[in-house]
């Protein structure tokens, strides 16, 4: 469908891409991967033409046709509703419905054989296109991917950067281009939209390209992965994870050989210089000589993979309560946002806290900030000191300053060696570190800010939506930042594979009320799945009903509420015997690992243990779940057993 062929891309000299190519098949799903200034988003201007090549050539086949979504579609704005704005991708049928309704109001002023043919000709076409559809279909998209049904009518111009994103990227699934480029299309969704989105793509007709550092959509959407190093374009025949495990296949292949080649060079090297004055060696010095000329050097292979070794500093330890709402409710004008809300945060929690946007999570990190007031009660905790960070305190970062400067100013008095670390870490090195602030990229500012943020000696830290901006090696340093720090967070954040590294604890905001769920991302999602809305009651499940509607039952009427919960007990008792069963299971599986783990010959072997400690880690996961099932069907007999007696 789509060919690149020994593409190359200077920017003042340096080179982005030589002699890089690409096929691109006309349903193939591909992430496009790289950390920031790789030239992932220059790429996708390439292809879309905005951007003319320095040698090589793209070749796209005569009925391709393309869809870009890139941020800077931020900008646009207008005064028509939302709902027109995506419905612009049915240009043509637009124009025919405008034509429709012109004919018919002539013809109400002036009957004629020519305008009816003109109309049924006009009626023909609107079909053919599948216009009476049309206005459907784009309802669906926009309220798939977050907007209410009253916000469809809603100019364009009253929304958000990210908001207009959404109907940009929704009149761009309309269009339903042969190739679909997205460029970091998660960075403005919530997770229900996400979710949303995900399923589209997969199903998607034609071919997706997505620049995406969220991993979990990478794995969800991509069946190819494509990632841009080197000043090349290599290509992996799977999704993120995939691509992990077979570029470090690839990685220890490259490293043998390129450690092969320099024996092979100093070896080489070694006779020439041993040989070089001996007339009767003299062909073969020359030999070896053109060989070494000829050689294709291997390359060494680049370790991408920063480790951060980030030593938290607190002036004082917090004491065990960190903040409790007390009965909080926040209201804006007619819009109720929390209600009677009441939840608290202790020492050593790890929230993350998740959900649709619109449902006040921000709200909330204002709420505990003490930055918005509320009716109820915030008490914080003793000796809390707090450090906020969120996108718009990149605007607070100045301009004129080096790195190391705005470091400084951080106010944590460690030396400067110590901040250059600091910056090493996340990944500011060598002369890096002087660079001005205003020359900085946003996913670079980001750095600086979380730099300053967890420089801050704070003891409980709210971070609003860290990784956005962020590439995979800058999230994956803030990852191992926070899996080191000591003291208590909440952060928002859509990206579930962060989430699911960072959090003990999840807060959703359910009828206007902050939710806890006491674990893991992972188990929050099992139970959240096998969660089912209540049932309507019908009447054999409520006694009373019956008994109002006749005075006096029979004694057969009667009996069947208590023998149906005679049957549902009887139920649940083979229900929780089962998990009784697969908990014995677990238990005796752990006690196989953690023994096989305490033998000398698999503690010394650092692989065999690794894999032990992950099947170990599963084993423990899916006890705790078996368990939290066993309380959860043992509770509800409980119930049933009393109802019976009583």
């Amino acid at each position: 469908m789509l060919s690149i062929t020994n593409l190359s891309y200077y920017i003042s000299g340096r080179a982005l891409f030589e002699n890089s190519s690409l096929h691109i098949r006309p349903k193939d799903k591909i992430g496009l991967i790289g950390l920031n200034g790789k030239g992932k988003s220059t790429l996708l201007k390439i292809i879309n033409g905005e951007l003319q090549p320095d040698s090589g050539s793209i070749a796209a086949a005569k009925d391709c046709t393309i869809g870009f979504l890139n941020q800077d579609l931020l900008s646009y704005q207008t005064d028509d509703a939302i709902l027109t704005v995506a419905m612009e991708a049915f240009k043509e049928a637009v124009d025919i419905q405008r034509q429709l309704e012109e004919t018919l109001q002539a013809m109400e002023a002036h009957y004629s054989d020519e305008l009816l043919d003109k109309l049924t000709h006009l009626q023909e076409q609107f079909e053919r296109l599948d216009g009476y559809s049309m206005q459907a279909r784009a309802e669906e998209i926009l309220e798939g991917i977050g907007f209410t049904t009253e916000q469809l009518h809603q100019p364009l111009k009253e929304f958000s950067g990210g908001w207009r994103m959404r109907v940009m990227l929704a009149r761009l699934l309309l269009e339903k281009p042969s190739l679909l480029m997205l460029d970091e299309p998660t960075n403005h969704l919530d997770l229900p939209s996400i979710r949303w989105v995900e399923n589209y793509l997969r199903n998607y007709e034609g071919a997706v390209i997505v620049v995406s550092h969220d991993r979990t959509f990478l794995n969800n959407v991509a069946t190819k992965t494509v990632e841009v190093a080197n000043k090349t374009l290599n290509l992996y025949e799977g999704n993120y994870d995939f691509y992990v495990q077979e570029k470090a296949l690839r990685s220890e292949l490259q490293k043998n050989a390129f450690l092969n080649q320099q024996q092979h060079i100093k070896q080489a090297e070694r006779f020439i210089e041993r040989f070089k004055a001996k007339a009767t060696k003299a062909r073969q010095v020359q030999s070896r000589v053109k060989a070494l000329d000829k050689l294709e050097l291997i390359e060494d292979v680049v370790d991408e993979q920063a480790v951060v070794n980030f030593k938290f500093t607190f002036s004082q330890k917090s004491g065990r309560h960190i903040v409790k709402l007390k009965d909080v409710a926040k209201a804006y004008g007619n819009l109720q946002v929390l209600q009677q809300t009441n939840i608290s945060i202790e020492r050593g929690d790890k929230i993350a806290l998740i959900g649709a946007n619109g449902k006040g999570k921000s709200t909330l990190l204002r709420i505990i900030a003490g930055n918005e007031p509320v009716a109820g009660e915030v008490v914080v905790g003793y000796n809390v000191i707090t450090a906020f960070y969120a996108q718009h305190q990149l605007e607070s970062l100045t301009l004129k300053n080096e790195i190391l400067d705005e470091l400084k100013q951080a106010g944590s008095k460690k030396t400067e060696q110590e901040l250059r670390n600091i910056l090493g870490c996340f990944l500011f090195t060598g002369d890096d570190v002087f660079k001005k602030i205003k020359v900085l990229s946003g996913g670079e500012k980001s750095r600086v800010a979380l730099a300053k943020t967890l420089l801050s000696e704070a003891n409980f830290l709210m971070l609003d939506e860290p990784t956005n901006h962020l590439d995979i090696l800058s999230e994956n340093i803030l990852i191992q930042a926070l899996q080191q720090y000591e003291g208590s967070f909440v952060v928002v954040s859509h990206n579930r594979h962060f989430i699911s590294e960072v959090a003990n604890k999840i807060w959703y905001i359910e009828d206007r009320q902050v939710k806890e769920y006491p674990g893991t991302f992972a188990e929050y999602e099992y139970w959240q799945a096998k969660r089912e809305p209540p049932a309507a009651p019908t009447e054999e499940q409520h006694p009373a009903t019956a008994v109002q509607k006749n005075t006096k039952p029979t004694a057969k009427k009667s009996a069947r509420p208590r023998d149906k919960t005679g049957q549902e007990l009887k139920k649940l008792r083979q229900q929780l015997a089962g998990v009784e069963k697969d908990i014995g299971h677990l238990e005796n599986r752990q006690q196989t690992i953690e023994t096989e783990m305490s033998r000398p010959e698999v503690y010394s072997n650092p692989e065999k243990l690794a894999e032990l400690n992950i099947a170990l880690h599963d084993c423990q996961g899916e006890l705790q779940l078996k368990n939290k099932d066993w309380e959860f069907i043992a509770a509800q007999i409980d119930d049933l057993e009393n109802q019976k007696i009583g």
